[in-house]
């Protein structure tokens, strides 16, 4: 179940030619897939691109009707490989994946992919997630381009340059026989906008006129002598040709290019920050008309000299705007000028920031020092500042910043990974700290507070080999996690079956939630939602047995504490031998409300009598340990100030977003005793038993309260 539907929006998919398409970059793609002849897709789930295939998901029947293979891949490494079916034949492919993780995945494919060439045009979709909105290291797929020579385009983030960039990448592939990479920023993918839509048309050459007419060519295969010619290929013929391709299709776009003696390049993803930092200077208007010359690089690589020399010709200085590092396009820009012996100034990360996203007040900084250091704005003067005799006001202690505590990213509300970390917190209690080999996915939010586990992470379902060097007959094992989508995407060979292979006496806990929830909630093999066109319900228990695993566990109910914390020690203490493995199922609650709640809230408007559970804390029983909150961390857990005035501690409470996963009341007891949690139950559409019973319940309960206040009163005086 992905976290969101598009079954609605794909509808547009079927526009015509003519007709306006309006909506998200993410729909823009898919409709430019469709009207560009594209035979198959492939892809695997990663934010900003998540979307697309979803989108894709939801678009198959349109697809199916314009003979359209798509495949949810294993992992990015198949997706890139399935670009094999564009190396012999006229076939055109689309393969998406996030960037740069996905791209480092796919590299050994994509290597010997952009190695041999293709025929038909193959287009690589990456979500590029660079800066403060990036979940992964800093790094950019430009390095890769450039290594394997992949032409690399970076479209201006609107929705007609969206679309047409995917439209000249596979027609840039096909001229120059060389695999197309197509960046797509995160403001490009939630982009919203409009476009003059072109009729969807299948493909002319078919995957069937493929099977029933098997082409080879052995040059194209990575195998000595080709491969040492494939070198000589990209440099002598696939690079010209892509050159020509670019300049004779105008792909890189000049504004304003003889307005002044200065200039500015910049790559195509960050033409509208720039734009609105001149705006902001006074030098262009919301509608993009600019004042200061611009080269829009919408190819990022290669770049193309006779441009760049065109556009610097009679420039005393060009300002290179080049978010991330290393400056890959400034060091080419430099040699470019330099071999042709240009006099033109060049100024980039002197003025602009190392390293980091270039947000628009980043931007409108190097913009005012490059203007202002060549005489096209005037110097600010300094702000004067007030001399005070008088404080109006005390001077803090320290900055205000410094009293606010930080608030790390956690788990949902009733996820069921918390308390996996909270039994093995628990568990730590017993038997001391034990390195953790944590691994992307929702888990990774466990090497946070409360819970503080985690030593390193290497990449998704590399959590068990993280831990293969700590391999060592001592008296504690080490922990590594994955999760059910890094287990299938890689774990199940690199992790369980390393293990195997080498002895391994560690434990490793596969956090089992149904999807492959940090993605969106896609579903894997073994997802146990009924999937119409996936095959799902493949235990990850038989898969781990399997591959020679003996020592296997499964906790069916991860909220059940008692369980976790008895199979956990079990794990740690055994004396059998060779690697265990501990999993660990509950569905995601973040799924399952979204799937629960519409149906509750219809069964509701219709009348029906609808339950649900949420937990309360008594203020008058709390002692103010907050063990709950200490070993769970859950959102819904919150405090408010203690009803008795003679207690300062502050109570635990219970905010109305709890979903009744019982976590809470789980942990307060294995920490310590505490009578104070309740579970209550409400009630939509009560029937006439609901009434009585709550009826009954509130005349005993305030008979009680009654006694006890006149009891209390009567010892009062």
């Amino acid at each position: 179940m992905a976290e969101r539907s598009f079954v609605e929006e794909v509808k547009k998919l079927r526009l015509g030619a003519g007709e306006v398409f309006r909506g998200e970059g993410i729909l823009a793609v898919t409709k430019a897939l469709l009207e560009s002849g594209v035979n198959y897709i492939a892809g695997y789930q990663g934010a900003p691109i998540s979307h697309l295939m979803d989108v894709l998901a939801d678009a198959q029947d349109i697809l199916a009707e314009h003979g359209i293979r798509f495949e949810n891949s294993a992992s990015e490494a198949t997706a890139a490989a399935t670009l094999a079916a564009s190396v012999n034949y006229p076939l055109r492919g689309a393969v998406t994946f996030k960037a740069t993780v996905g791209t480092n995945v796919a590299s050994d494919a994509l290597a010997n992919l952009a190695s041999g060439g293709v025929t038909g045009g193959a287009l690589v979709i990456v979500g590029e997630d660079y800066g403060e909105g990036s979940s992964i290291m800093q790094e950019r797929s430009h390095a890769f381009a450039m290594k394997s020579q992949i032409w690399l385009l970076d479209p201006r983030p609107n929705l007609p340059g969206i679309v047409q960039a995917v439209k000249d990448g596979f027609d840039l592939s096909e001229a120059s026989r060389t695999p197309v990479m197509l960046q797509l920023r995160i403001r490009a993918c939630h982009v919203h906008g409009e476009f003059t839509a072109s009729d969807n048309r299948r493909a002319a050459f078919s995957i069937q006129q493929a099977m029933e007419q098997p082409q080879r060519d052995v040059s194209r295969i990575v195998l000595p002598p080709a491969s040492f010619v494939h070198e000589q290929e990209k440099v002598k013929e696939r690079w010209p040709a892509a050159v020509r391709f670019i300049q004779e299709r105008g792909l890189n776009e000049f504004f304003a290019e003889q307005a002044d003696d200065v200039g500015i390049a910049v790559q195509g993803g960050s033409y509208n920050t720039v734009v609105r930092a001149l705006q902001q200077l006074g030098l262009a208007d919301v509608y993009g008309n600019t004042r200061v010359p611009l080269y829009v690089m919408n190819v990022a690589y290669p770049l193309v000299d006779a441009e760049l020399l065109r556009f610097c010709e009679g420039k005393r200085a060009l300002l290179v705007v080049e978010e991330g590092q290393p400056n890959f396009v400034e060091q080419n820009v430099a040699t470019i000028l330099r071999q042709a012996g240009s006099t033109t100034a060049l100024h980039g990360k002197d003025l602009l920031p190392m390293a980091g996203e270039y947000t628009t007040a980043a931007v409108l900084q190097g913009l005012r020092g490059f203007l202002q250091a060549h005489g096209k704005l005037a110097a600010q003067p300094a702000p004067v500042r007030e001399r005070r005799t008088i404080p109006l006001l005390p001077e803090p202690a320290r900055p205000i910043e410094a009293s606010i505590a930080a608030r790390p990213p956690g788990f949902c509300t009733g996820c069921p990974e918390r308390p996996i970390f909270t039994a093995m917190k628990l568990v730590e209690r017993e038997l001391g700290e034990h390195h953790v080999s944590a691994d992307i996915g929702c888990h990774l939010f466990s090497i946070l507070p409360p819970f503080n586990l985690g030593n390193t992470t290497m990449g998704y379902g590399l959590g068990g080999a993280g831990a293969a060097a700590l391999n060592v007959p001592t008296g504690k094992r080490a922990i590594s996690v994955m999760g059910d989508g890094g287990f299938w995407h890689n774990g199940l060979t690199s992790g369980i079956a390393n293990a195997v292979f080498n002895k391994s006496d560690n434990l490793t806990i596969v956090v089992d939630n149904s999807y492959t929830s940090a993605t969106g909630g896609q579903d894997i093999l073994s997802s146990k939602a009924q999937n119409p066109t996936r095959s799902t319900n493949h235990a990850i228990e038989n898969a781990v047995r399997g591959v020679g695993v003996q020592w296997v566990k499964t906790v069916r109910r991860t909220y059940d504490l008692k369980t976790m914390v008895g199979t956990l020690r079990e794990a740690l203490t055994t004396g059998e031998k060779g690697p265990k493995v501990l999993v660990a199922q509950s569905e995601c609650m973040l799924n399952r409300q979204r799937r629960e709640k519409p149906l509750q809230r219809a069964a509701a408007a219709r009348g029906e009598r609808v339950v649900r559970e949420r937990f309360g804390i008594d203020p008058d029983t709390c002692t103010g340990d907050h063990s709950c909150i200490r070993l769970s961390g859950c959102p819904s857990l919150s405090i408010k100030p203690n009803p008795d005035p003679l207690r300062t501690d502050p109570v635990a409470t219970v905010l109305d977003s709890c979903v009744g996963c019982g976590l809470c009341g789980e942990v307060s007891h294995a920490a310590v005793l505490c009578p104070s949690f309740y579970r209550a139950q409400i009630v939509s559409n009560p029937t006439r038993w609901d009434r009585l019973r709550a009826r009954l319940r509130r005349g005993v309960i305030g008979w009680l309260q009654a006694r006890d206040a006149r009891r209390r009163l009567r010892y009062a005086f």
